[in-house]
């Protein structure tokens, strides 16, 4: 079974632009598969494009607020985790 680790939790989620904003608690990067699960959501997808302060990060550490592109919809206070 795939391990899971919460790595942080959605605080905003921009529908017209597919992207999430988390604040990390953990350090993640592009290529890292993540779990995005709350509510009524619970999906699974390979980061592939990741931004701080509009600016593309292939790479962001724990406190960073980070945009992630997602390809599903999610909602504010969902919990993220870094599947190994």
């Amino acid at each position: 079974m795939e391990q899971e680790k919460e790595i942080g939790e959605v605080f905003s989620y921009y529908n017209n632009i597919g992207v999430i904003a988390v604040k990390l608690k953990d350090k993640l990067k592009a290529g890292d598969k993540i779990r995005i699960k709350g509510s009524t959501t619970d999906f699974e997808q390979i980061v592939e494009s990741m931004q701080v302060e509009h600016e593309v990060v292939k790479e962001a550490k724990k406190g960073t607020q980070v945009g992630i592109k997602v390809m599903d919809k999610a909602r504010k206070n969902d919990k993220i985790y870094k599947v190994a």
